[in-house]
């Protein structure tokens, strides 16, 4: 507990006082439930292309396949039915749960934690008009996954159309996201479920994105911002600003409009009677 509840205590109450509660307990969670270790667990259902350079103690779940000239380094463990595509590179003490796709040469450092149905690697959404059909614009960049980056289920984040989709390191990804090709998303900032980030966005440090958020493609989102559920991004934002809306504008300014919104029926009225 904080400081300033000490007073609210009988005097017989035990206390540990930390300055920061919530951080406390999620040290001493992660005390009592540490991450399993690896234990070089080989389902013989797994099926591991010849060619695939796997660290000894690396943990391969049922069903699980691995294709030609994928490397997998020390302490990671994949679960039941995980798909690791030709030339894949998968750091140290990684973690994929079951069912998650990780398609032909992505590139995964260390400690990446990836839930439940998260793919990673698939098409961008790239097509041309030529008049009479949309033609699919070949994908052939990668996406990278810097280091203790942690996907939530059923995310998916494209692979570049020539360059990379980058994910920078410590970045925490809620569930049900979609990330476009050649998005750059900035350390340590973080999504709430179903934001979608189009095409060729640059994400800066720090960010805090609420749930449902959508963004128009190819602007950027300054270091720092704060973007209140929902919000809509039709243009650049300059960095350490809070936002709501949309389109995105400043969170008093939305928080203003949004009160006004709720008075619109009784000032329509008012404005009947003067005509």
């Amino acid at each position: 507990m904080t400081e300033a509840l000490l007073d609210e205590l009988q005097p017989s109450c035990g206390v540990i006082l930390v300055k920061d509660p919530y951080l406390a307990f999620a040290k001493v969670q992660r005390y009592f439930h540490p991450q399993l270790q690896s234990g070089a667990i080989r389902h013989d259902s797994a099926s591991i292309d010849a060619s695939a350079v796997l660290a000894d103690d690396v943990d391969i779940g049922a069903c699980c396949v691995i294709e030609a000239g994928v490397e997998i380094a020390s302490g990671t463990r994949l679960a039941a039915g995980c798909l690791i595509g030709k030339g894949v590179k998968i750091g140290h003490d990684c973690l994929l749960h079951a069912g998650v796709k990780v398609q032909n040469d992505c590139l995964l450092h260390d400690r990446v934690i990836l839930q439940a149905g998260v793919v990673i690697g698939s098409d961008g959404f790239g097509y041309a008009w030529s008049g009479k059909e949309h033609l699919k614009i070949p994908q052939v960049g990668r996406v990278v996954l810097h280091n203790d980056v942690e996907v939530g289920a059923n995310t998916c984040i494209d692979r570049g159309a020539l360059g990379d989709t980058v994910i920078q390191q410590g970045v925490k990804l809620d569930n049900l996201i979609q990330i476009g090709h050649n998005v750059e998303v900035g350390a340590l900032t973080v999504m709430a479920s179903q934001v979608g980030i189009s095409g060729s966005v640059n994400v800066g440090k720090g960010c805090q994105i609420g749930g449902q958020v959508g963004t128009a493609g190819h602007l950027s989102i300054g270091d720092g911002c704060q973007l209140a559920a929902r919000t809509g991004v039709v243009s650049d934002l300059e960095a350490g600003g809070t936002y709501g809306g949309f389109p995105a504008m400043p969170h008093r300014t939305w928080l203003k409009t949004s009160a006004l919104i709720m008075r619109l029926p009784e000032i329509w009225k008012k404005i009947r009677i003067i005509k």
